[in-house]
């Protein structure tokens, strides 16, 4: 067998796609889950991400950062 000296990829955790399988905390600055499933508009999360919400967040684990940013504003996050 002859080494190519290629080396497997690994997927970086804090990209994108990872996001996609987390529940996120809406900053309702800019807008509210309500608005957003109604109007099919997107809303923003703490951490930063922007989509439209489409699928129940209790199948998914809390976003961490949404739940650190939470937690430094003094909020209490929802429980899961």
């Amino acid at each position: 067998m002859t080494d190519l000296g290629t080396k497997p990829e690994v997927a970086d955790p804090t990209t994108d796609g990872d996001h996609e399988r987390m529940a996120h905390i809406v900053d309702e600055r800019f807008g509210t889950v309500a608005e957003a499933i109604v109007n099919g508009t997107p809303c923003v999360a703490l951490c930063g991400k922007v989509w439209v919400p489409n699928r129940d967040p209790r199948r998914y684990p809390l976003c961490p950062t949404c739940k650190e940013i939470a937690e430094a504003r003094g909020w209490q996050p929802p429980a899961r």
